[in-house]
């Protein structure tokens, strides 16, 4: 059950999840700074105030959060990081377009990976990519690091990395998968979006977080 108490926790724990204070997450919302103070939590009679849909839909467009990690924040049951001194594989974009370092399924293979620390709800199956380049700008920028799960189910809308036959390997917005064609969005307006064969992808991931 929704409650006001548990939305705006739900806000600040989003903040933290990703390194943010309440109005950090406000401003790279593009709301104002004081959109998630405390002193707006409640009207000047006392009464509570919430959140807008709009503005909820804003934090999430911009940590790229889903609804329903959100919706387990609100629950209080987000899944609690991996235990210390445990992390994730850490691949570069210039690795992964390179032949030998997956598997058919987009699981990394091998050992000797460097390891980052996992920072977000995840599976035993989930690695970190690091962006090299302003391709993806200006959601991401060189040196981030995005979280993928090769096995999550992806849905229009998520915000996924692509792996293509020929070696390319992209981040992209799904716009629509068939059993023939995908259509993805660019994130950086100054790349075109792309339609691709499904028998010339490789493998699609769903970007489950992002360091920023």
């Amino acid at each position: 059950m929704l409650s006001h108490d548990r939305v705006w926790a739900a806000i600040d724990a989003l903040a933290e999840r990703y390194s943010l204070s309440a109005s950090g997450l406000a401003r790279r919302a593009g709301l104002d700074s004081t959109a998630f103070n405390k002193s707006k939590r409640q009207s000047s009679d006392g009464r509570p105030r919430w959140p807008s849909t709009e503005s909820l839909a804003k934090i999430m467009e911009a940590t790229g959060a889903t609804l329903d990690e959100f919706m387990g924040l609100i629950q209080d049951r987000q899944a609690r990081p991996r235990g210390s001194g445990t992390g994730v594989p850490l691949v570069g974009f210039a690795q992964a377009g390179a032949g030998g370092y997956f598997d058919d399924a987009g699981f990394p293979v091998g050992q000797g990976w460097d390891l980052v620390e996992l920072p977000a709800q995840s599976t035993d199956t989930a690695y970190a990519l690091k962006v090299q380049g302003d391709s993806m700008l200006p959601l991401y920028r060189n040196g981030d690091v995005l979280i993928v799960e090769p096995g999550a189910t992806v849905r229009r809308g998520d915000r996924v990395v692509v792996k293509t036959g020929s070696g390319e390997v992209m981040a992209k917005v799904l716009e629509r998968q068939t059993a023939r064609t995908i259509s993805l969005l660019s994130l950086n307006p100054d790349h075109p979006n792309r339609d691709l064969p499904m028998m010339e992808v490789e493998w699609v991931a769903r970007i489950v977080w992002a360091s920023q």
